[in-house]
């Protein structure tokens, strides 16, 4: 199966190990919540499911890569420890608690919640005196003397050995007592993740266009060359931060994360053309508005006589440029909201501003120390939290500090914060109908405005900004293509009963 139907088979199972009965009780004993093993290739986003898994749960996540254990972190330390038995008194060996179990604990201690996840990376790569521990905590869910807490469900993750020169080999009696989930690399997969997480969209466009160069590990006599998800989403992240800072990228820099040259090298063209494409059409002007007539008459003739990766690059760099877009309004809607709650709340409490401001900033470490949320929603709460510390600062300093006159200033505060959100939906909806306008001109009803609304539709922030606050121009648009597409397909019902006469 590929990523995201893994990722489905641990929010299923999550959801059977933890159901409960009208009496609290687990309904799945745990004696038989076999953990689950996701077997496959490096790099396709193993530990990235686990972690969404995770967060959509709303369960803390402890993860660990087993080989940087020994056995003595993994059981404990031994230590001697007095007992009488039969009344007879003797010296007996036992053992300190588990690191990982202990972290277990600190979990629970720190969220609050008793139920969560134990991620154990690379499992199938332990130490040879961690082996047998291993198997053990697989088959009975100990570690030495300590049990797994109730509530608490194991994942692991492992390469297949033709990846993995340290891979061990199960036996019958663990393998008897997991759920393999073999996990394959998908194009599709991380397109859709890809689109979500805003990659880079020359990444995105050149996947889409040659997907076959998604995904290669192969080993000669001399070396190991591979190409894998991991390596597209980095490369990705580095492409974005290089050219915020104006820094050059070279084929060099492709070749650190594509270790295939053939792959490297012809992304590195690709990528080329598509910054050739970017600066020459200035499409973020464009859908600023800030082309003139005479500018865009000359973009569309040049679009009109491009060949088809010209066309391909320019669709998806108005795509790369509207998800910008979307991506701004829906940061700004959301501090907006979580603004205005945490003032409501703040208002509503009796203990001065500081003493509330810690508090938020506690439980904001706990969320980002066990990733209890995704990295965008944790960074979008410190702004938040950073917004109402600086905003209260301000307070002090003017004299408002205290009572009302905090609460008056803090209001103030949010109107304009209020401001700031309603210019991001003018700009975004701005910026969705030129960009239809542009390429409508540009190429008409063709192909390329299906590329286009096919993005848009699977872009979910954009989609969700269309929702709430209406597009006619897409409606225009994708009416005029679905007609088009009903159209051809009598065409084609015609011609087949044609052909049977």
């Amino acid at each position: 199966m590929n990523i995201q139907q893994a990722k489905q088979e641990i929010l299923n199972t999550l959801r059977a190990y933890l159901q409960k009965d009208a009496q609290g009780e687990y309904c799945f004993p745990m004696v038989r919540q076999r953990p689950l093993l996701l077997m496959g290739p490096p790099g396709v986003g193993k530990t990235a499911v686990v972690e969404q898994a995770a967060r959509e749960t709303g369960i803390p996540l402890v993860a660990y890569t087993m080989t940087h254990h020994t056995r003595q972190s993994a059981v404990g330390l031994p230590k001697i420890a007095e007992r009488d038995y039969c009344g007879l008194h003797f010296s007996v060996t036992e053992y300190t608690m588990s690191e990982i179990i202990g972290a277990v604990y600190e979990a629970m201690d720190r969220t609050g919640k008793r139920e969560g996840i134990l991620f154990l990376d690379e499992i199938n790569c332990v130490s040879e005196t961690l082996a047998p521990t291993m198997l053990q905590f697989l088959q009975n869910k100990t570690f030495g003397n300590h049990r797994l807490p109730e509530g608490w469900v194991i994942i692991a993750a492992g390469n297949p050995p033709e990846y993995n020169k340290s891979v061990r080999d199960f036996d019958i009696v663990t393998l008897d007592r997991i759920r393999n989930i073999p996990v394959e690399a998908s194009v599709e997969a991380f397109l859709s993740y890809g689109t979500e997480r805003k990659l880079h969209g020359a990444v995105l466009s050149y996947l889409a266009l040659k997907p076959e160069n998604f995904y290669h590990v192969s080993r000669d006599e001399n070396s190991l060359r591979y190409v894998t998800a991991r390596g597209w989403e980095d490369l990705s992240r580095l492409l974005q931060s290089y050219e915020s800072l104006g820094f050059p990228v070279d084929e060099d820099l492709m070749g650190e994360f594509l270790n295939l040259e053939k792959t490297s090298r012809d992304f590195g063209d690709y990528y080329r053309l598509y910054a050739k494409y970017g600066r020459d059409y200035g499409v973020r002007e464009i859908l600023a508005g800030e082309a003139d007539e005479a500018l865009l008459a000359d973009r569309q003739a040049m679009a009109r006589a491009g060949d088809f990766t010209e066309r391909f690059a320019l669709v998806n760099l108005v795509l790369e440029q509207l998800r910008r877009y979307a991506a701004a309004y829906t940061g700004a809607d959301a501090r907006t909201v979580a603004l205005h709650e945490t003032l409501q709340t703040l208002f509503r409490q009796t203990a001065g501003a500081e003493d509330f401001l810690k508090s938020r900033r506690a439980a904001l470490e706990t969320k980002q120390q066990f990733r209890l949320e995704d990295a965008d929603a944790l960074s979008g709460q410190e702004q938040v939290l950073r917004t109402l510390e600086r905003w209260c600062l301000e307070a002090k300093e003017a004299h408002r500090g205290e009572g009302t006159a905090l609460e008056v200033f803090l209001k103030e505060r949010f109107e304009e914060q209020l401001k700031d959100r309603k210019k991001e939906i003018i700009r975004t909806a701005g910026a969705i109908d030129r960009a239809i306008a542009f390429l409508s001109a540009c190429f008409g009803d063709g192909q390329e405005l299906t590329l286009l609304i096919t993005g848009m539709t699977g872009c979910k922030e954009l989609m969700a900004f269309i929702a709430r606050h209406g597009s006619d121009s897409y409606l225009q648009l994708s009416g005029r293509l679905q007609c088009q597409k009903n159209e051809e397909t009598l065409r084609q019902l015609c011609r087949q009963a044609q052909n049977r006469q």
